[in-house]
């Protein structure tokens, strides 16, 4: 987890105690909620699934000293607004993980320790080693069916992306080499620039460009990046009921990580052809049914396909509009708990464009017999 993600999250909030619990308030209020929220209490909620993960991941912070100090103490300093990059943003202005600047939250090396110490001295900063770094992440689109939007389905999607040089290993240095610690930033791949007084900023090393180390022979392959392009085919699973144009992100299966950094995340729009009959509106589907104007009129029983399974019968009650929606139970997509939407029939009357004689004479007898009623009488 970056230290962005630690900041966003209110452990105390999320165990519902104050920030000056003592630990058996903070274990009793954890040993409650796992309760209430365990997966085999709450079968097939997947909200309680979360928020038990949730309760977990806040009580393994709060509840070791060193750990929940080290939460308090940075979001103090950072969790508050009071301290803003450059940019205007309160994490804008550079294009890099704030992990990259605060390293990774529990760890001893690098990071927030050693920035903190000369970010506001205008001294140099120390590291015992060079951070990882996480991957990128990576964005493709697939194109599916309406069935299978509806369903759901996996795809084989192929991916190119940013990965470690297969000459260099990810060092960027040609074989038998390896790079040197940047002697500029020692490593941590950041520099703090005064602003006056005793204030200074960090930023990205321009010796090293944020790597913390400096090659001298570079790889001919890479030319000293340290990255290749590779290409693979990965099995993607399309969750039943989406959208057109909808986003999903699939964790750690972006591109690679650095120095054992974690990967990136997958971004995989989705497209979906439209269907020759039936539509969407949220989770039901929808389609047009065509009926004769006695059967409006009279009433009567018509079947309605629905979009993977036999017809249904539907009943038609004397007098019904054209335009007006009937709706079928459990014909439409499938929910997030397993459970359908619903099929939502609107009925449009079909007006004949040729009559014969005595279809002529019928249609007059009718008019003849229904003439005393106006239909627009209230537009006079």
């Amino acid at each position: 987890m970056s230290t962005k993600e630690w900041l966003e999250k209110d452990y105390y909030k999320v165990l519902g105690v104050s920030k000056d619990a003592s630990p058996e308030e903070i274990k009793k209020a954890y040993r409650r909620l796992a309760r209430q929220n365990h997966p085999d209490a709450n079968k097939g909620d997947p909200k309680a699934e979360e928020r038990f993960k949730e309760v977990s991941e806040a009580y393994s912070v709060l509840s070791d000293p060193a750990r929940r100090k080290e939460y308090d103490e940075t979001r103090s300093l950072f969790g508050g607004g009071g301290f803003r990059f450059p940019g205007g943003g309160q994490t804008g202005g550079f294009p890099f993980d704030l992990g990259d600047i605060f390293g990774q939250p529990g760890t001893r090396t690098g990071g927030l320790g050693d920035l903190l110490g000369g970010i506001f001295t205008g001294g140099r900063t120390r590291t015992t080693g060079v951070r990882p770094r996480r991957g990128a992440d990576v964005e493709t689109e697939v194109t599916i069916s309406f069935v299978d939007a509806v369903e759901g389905v996996t795809v084989p999607l192929r991916m190119t992306s940013d990965s470690p040089c297969p000459a260099c290993s990810g060092t960027g240095a040609r074989s038998g080499t390896l790079p040197r610690v940047c002697p500029d930033c020692e490593g941590v791949g950041m520099r703090a620039t005064a602003q006056g007084g005793r204030l200074a900023i960090s930023e990205p090393c321009r010796t090293c460009r944020g790597r913390g180390m400096v090659v001298d022979d570079p790889c001919p392959s890479c030319h000293g990046s340290g990255r290749g392009r590779s290409s693979r085919t990965m099995q993607v699973r399309i969750p039943a009921g989406v959208h057109d144009g909808q986003r999903i992100r699939l964790r750690g299966k972006g591109a690679p990580g650095e120095r054992g950094g974690p990967a990136g995340d997958l971004y995989v729009t989705v497209h979906v052809q439209p269907h020759e009959r039936f539509g969407r509106k949220g989770e039901h589907l929808t389609i047009t049914v065509p009926i004769t104007f006695p059967e409006a009129a009279l009433g009567g029983e018509i079947k309605v396909p629905t979009l993977n399974g036999p017809p249904v019968r539907l009943k038609i009650p004397p007098g019904t509009p054209n335009g007006r929606t009937f709706r079928i139970r459990g014909k439409g997509t499938t929910r997030r708990d397993g459970t359908k939407g619903d099929l939502l029939a609107t009925v449009e009357i079909v007006v004949p464009k040729h009559l014969d004689e005595e279809a002529k004479k019928a249609l007059d007898a009718f008019r003849r017999a229904t003439g005393a009623a106006d239909p627009r009488d209230d537009l006079r």
